[in-house]
């Protein structure tokens, strides 16, 4: 197995990780407050959907990542891969200016930051 695979396989795994705490962990801390509060049903509605549609998006490149760091065969489509590198990055920027604005640490950006710089750096590795 080379380097590139190894750092692909462990940024999938720490993508799972982070797909299971979104879903267990955001379910009790966020969700289910959320549903509870006197925020209108259309914001709610609409919330839940971006919720789940992260989910989604969340497993699915756990699965793409794994599944193209264990492939024995070929490498996988390497511009997916460095899409999914650029739009980690990108979705840990977020997370830091809401932090810095708001004045309150949101943790997510260290394991988005992670996943996606280990994602290119897999790229590097040739």
């Amino acid at each position: 197995m080379n380097k590139k695979s190894i750092i692909w396989i462990v940024a999938g795994f720490l993508n799972l990780s982070t797909a299971l705490i979104h879903t267990i962990g955001g379910q009790l801390d966020l969700v289910s407050p959320l549903l509870k509060s006197n925020l209108n049903e259309q914001a709610k509605t609409e919330w839940l959907g971006v919720w789940h549609a992260v989910t989604i998006l969340l497993f699915a490149t756990s699965y793409y990542l794994l599944r193209t760091g264990f492939s024995k065969n070929k490498p996988g489509n390497l511009g997916v891969m460095q899409s999914i590198g650029i739009t980690y990055i990108l979705f840990s920027l977020p997370f830091i200016c809401s932090g810095i604005i708001m004045q309150k640490f949101a943790p997510q950006w260290i394991l988005l930051l992670l996943i996606g710089l280990l994602t290119m750096l897999g790229l590097r590795k040739k």
